[in-house]
């Protein structure tokens, strides 16, 4: 039995603080795969700012040569009244029949799950697995504490939380900004990333 570990992000574009990210994540809880899981532009809670083709083309890019990490279009490829987190960890359960599935999310996004702002929020605490990292000024377990939601579905198992030195602050927004006003940012991000933004007049 595997342990598989779903991380979705926009990726736009993928950064090295996302690897190094998914990296730390599947060395401390023992993962066997990590799914990167690029969300897809037809998303009503997301604005992107690159074509899903760039995105994903660089998601690959930045993964090579890690047979841990693995790229999943599915999201990608849904309409977009079909997309909701639970729907997509409900897929990746029937993909993955004999493992264990966790949800890589930050402890942000658990503040809006316990604030009730995610479809089907119940069932997607009651039916799956989390992997929680940290965020500066979140006390994840008060968060889980005060919420009726998180606290009377927990297990025991429900949340793994990771609250020790995962809060680098390199982000995708900063490194598109770097770039549309003429600024380096080489090495916050994959090689091959970096030149097929260049190659491809991205973030300008």
């Amino acid at each position: 039995m595997a342990k598989i570990g779903i991380y979705g992000s926009s990726f736009d574009p993928i950064t090295n603080v996302h690897l190094w990210t998914a990296s730390t994540v599947a060395h401390r809880c023992h993962l066997d795969k990590v799914v990167f899981l690029p969300c897809s532009s037809k998303r009503k809670d997301k604005r992107m700012m690159t074509a899903d083709e760039h995105r994903w083309n660089m998601v690959q890019l930045g993964i090579e040569n890690n047979p841990t990490f693995i790229a999943d279009d599915y999201e990608m490829k849904q309409d977009a009244w079909k997309i909701s987190t639970y729907e997509t960890l409900k897929h990746f359960k029937e993909i993955y029949k004999n493992d264990v599935i966790y949800f890589i999310m930050g402890a942000d996004l658990l503040v809006d799950i316990a604030e009730g702002k995610w479809d089907h929020a119940e069932e997607l605490i009651q039916e799956n697995k989390f992997i929680v990292m940290a965020r500066d000024g979140i006390d994840m377990l008060k968060v889980i504490s005060n919420s009726p939601l998180l606290r009377n579905n927990d297990d025991g198992s429900t949340f793994h939380l990771l609250d020790k030195g995962l809060a680098m602050e390199i982000s995708s927004t900063y490194i598109r900004e770097e770039f549309r006003l003429g600024g380096e940012p080489r090495y916050l991000l994959p090689e091959a990333c970096y030149h097929y933004i260049k190659e491809h007049s991205l973030y300008k």
